[in-house]
């Protein structure tokens, strides 16, 4: 049964430097017929593929809450229409600071969105400048209070590390800051130069100054360490939280379960096919005006390649991958299955075999691409 919706919004007010998400600037965009295509596309999905409850809705982009007030009262009314969800449902909206007026934040709330994802990359001015970020730390400061004072109880802010030009001295800055805000969840991703953005231009010109593997990954273990001091529990690579405020809907993705994906670019994984759509508005709503699901692949996973994807997803959690989960979901033994696998990284203290479970060593979370491209 699918538990988990994810909903794609892909217009932005400003495009940032090592973005490649599926988005495009806001203006002069059709936003109406878009979220119109969105609500036809979710009634087509639950037609074919129904549901009776979704412990985890999370609407990100682009930026959600760069919609007008009216358009986003629109998107929560089709959410409420079509989607069964309750006070019990994670029901995360991604926002930047900045960007979220207090009526805004009151639409949000009134349809019982109950969690805030901040993009907040840094907490240095020079920095946000320097990666394209269109707010400051004051909106930080600012947005969040105004949060709390909405009611909102769970939030959460991205950070990104290895930034150019970054010190580690300039990184444990931003960590002390972020640790002033008294939040329940952080995410912290070291920087990835992706093609088509404005880095990759730069780095491929030689005008990118990055810190280096050395810097990235005693940022790493300063982010790691800072975290566990501060009471934050880390339960996969890059997610750090209080006790009882894991993301549930990460959690899907990690634990290998079904979820939708609306909205242009979305992916999927239901009944067994990982699905994706197209990325381009127009490819996008097309095919929904003509009744059809807007699919540019799919993809019926072997029973192969789904305990590969167990393995390599679920290493990414703290608790690692249950030997007892994994023979009651394949009916395979999990030692048995990938025995010269676990050997090799065993003998390179990458993992850790312990209490029924296999799980990533601390040298392993720093070289985790290693250990799981060796699942695949």
């Amino acid at each position: 049964m699918v538990r988990a919706a994810y909903i794609h919004i892909p217009f932005c007010e400003h495009i940032c430097h090592y973005c490649d998400f599926n988005k495009v600037f806001l203006k002069g965009q059709p936003v109406d017929q878009y979220l119109d295509a969105l609500e036809r596309e979710i009634e087509l999905t639950i037609a074919q593929i129904p549901t009776d409850y979704l412990s985890s809705i999370f609407v990100g982009g682009g930026t959600p809450t760069s919609l007008n007030e009216k358009q986003l009262q629109r998107l929560c009314e089709i959410i409420k229409s079509h989607l069964p969800y309750n006070e019990q449902t994670e029901f995360t909206f991604e926002a930047n600071p900045g960007d979220l007026s207090k009526e805004k934040l009151q639409t949000l709330y009134t349809y019982g969105v109950n969690r805030l994802s901040f993009g907040v990359q840094a907490f240095n001015d020079e920095l946000l400048k320097k990666i394209g970020r269109s707010h400051r730390v004051k909106d930080v400061f600012h947005t969040i209070e105004a949060a709390k004072s909405t009611g909102f109880h769970n939030i959460s802010i991205d950070l990104i590390y290895s930034l150019p030009g970054q010190t580690l001295a300039d990184f444990k800055e931003t960590l002390s800051a972020a640790f002033s805000l008294d939040l329940q969840h952080f995410s912290g991703y070291s920087l990835i130069i992706e093609p088509k953005t404005v880095f990759y231009n730069l780095m491929r010109k030689g005008k990118l100054p990055l810190p280096g593997e050395d810097v990235e990954a005693s940022m790493y273990e300063e982010l790691m360490a800072q975290m566990e001091l501060h009471g934050y529990q880390q339960y996969e690579i890059s997610n750090f939280s209080k006790k009882g405020f894991e993301s549930l809907h990460n959690l899907t993705y990690w634990n290998n379960e079904y979820y939708y994906g609306f909205g242009a670019g979305a992916h999927s994984y239901v009944n067994g096919s990982r699905r994706a759509n197209y990325g381009p508005l127009k490819k996008y709503m097309t095919p929904i005006e003509q009744g059809q699901l807007p699919l540019l692949d799919e993809h019926s996973v072997t029973k192969k390649e789904q305990m590969e994807e167990e393995m390599f997803l679920g290493l990414r959690k703290t608790d690692g991958v249950s030997f007892t989960h994994f023979y009651q979901k394949y009916n395979e033994d999990l030692q048995e299955r990938f025995r010269s696998e676990i050997e090799a990284l065993e003998k390179r203290q990458l993992i850790q075999l312990k209490n029924g479970k296999v799980f990533l060593t601390k040298q392993g979370r720093l070289l985790g691409n290693e250990v799981f491209q060796s699942f695949l």
